[in-house]
């Protein structure tokens, strides 16, 4: 690929949030990484930005520019989920304190900068939590929709409904009104859910193949996976837990491994029983507007070897 995709990863690690990064850094000819830019989700902001750090870290990237933005949802009160990821949010490994610089600029006001300072359409947006920091982005410098080449979101389920709430996936769960925000932006949105999501589980040969490369990121994720799957083997009773955010990255390296199809999706913001469902017109029943491209396969053993190739890059 002559040009790499220009994209800007935000994030709320998470060891899945890791492993995304991680296969963005592996991949410098299909992916420019502008910037990582941190939210509250899985754990709170004050973590979340620390995680972004040492991921960058185990990879060898202190170079990476890592920028904390909203440490809250627009309306609601934050939720976190310590009881998947641990109290850290990167439970596994070993951590430490991060030598690398938390930049000054606000994530928020960097995603603004950059979508303005870089040419129109080549700026992609990776969402990889609640989406607080683009939607505030969005509402505040409106100008700046037209000018996102993609948003690229891990979020929302159809088939597969709900694993926060029984009608709400996580991501979206915390944050309805930002979702609904930038799905009503009219900026391109490509959506992986979980019933995407859930066809990329963490099996023992998968990962123990991870734990082979030996090199620090490498040995660093698979102790991450070791920790983060086990919630889900619980839960799920399956051999290894479903790893949701680098499906994102993925898509931009090899979108040829993934299909789906061009939905309406509207997030439900009143329902006490339905907050934070992605209400997905998958079989097109209603006349609303296509406003997201709905993934729904992928190739899952292409999609371990992409991840397994490029983290053994770093």
């Amino acid at each position: 690929m002559a040009n790499p995709r220009k994209i800007i990863i935000d994030t709320d690690p998470g060891q899945d949030d890791a492993a995304a990064i991680m296969l963005a850094l592996g991949s410098p000819e299909e992916i420019d990484l502008l910037g990582v830019t941190t939210v509250a989700g899985n754990v709170p902001l004050s973590r979340t930005q620390t995680n972004a750090r040492i991921v960058c870290e185990f990879s060898g990237r202190t170079d990476v520019k890592v920028f904390a933005g909203c440490d809250r949802p627009l309306k609601r009160p934050p939720v976190t989920a310590e009881y998947v990821h641990g109290p850290t949010g990167l439970d596994g490994p070993e951590l430490f304190e991060p030598t690398m610089p938390l930049q000054a600029v606000n994530g928020v006001d960097f995603i603004i900068d950059t979508l303005r300072t870089h040419e129109a359409g080549t700026v992609t947006l990776c969402t990889l939590g609640p989406m607080t920091n683009v939607a505030t982005a969005f509402q505040r410098a409106p100008d700046i929709v037209a000018r996102v080449k993609e948003v690229v979101m891990m979020g929302g389920a159809y088939f597969e409904v709900g694993n926060i709430t029984p009608s709400a996936e996580f991501n979206i769960y915390v944050d309805p009104e930002a979702a609904s925000i930038v799905l009503k932006s009219g900026a391109p949105v490509t959506m992986m859910p979980l019933d995407l999501t859930h066809k990329v589980l963490t099996l023992k040969a998968r990962v123990e193949k991870i734990r082979a490369l030996g090199n620090r990121a490498g040995v660093a994720l698979a102790e991450m996976l070791d920790f983060f799957e086990r919630f889900d083997v619980e839960k799920y009773g399956s051999d290894g837990g479903p790893l949701h955010d680098p499906t994102v990255i993925a898509y931009l390296i090899k979108p040829e491994i993934f299909s789906g199809r061009h939905c309406n999706v509207e997030i439900e913001l009143d329902s006490e029983l339905t907050v934070g469902m992605t209400v997905i017109d998958w079989w097109r029943v209603t006349k609303r507007e296509k406003n997201a491209m709905v993934m729904k396969d992928i190739d899952a053993q292409a999609f371990f070897d992409l991840l397994t190739e490029r983290v053994g890059r770093l």
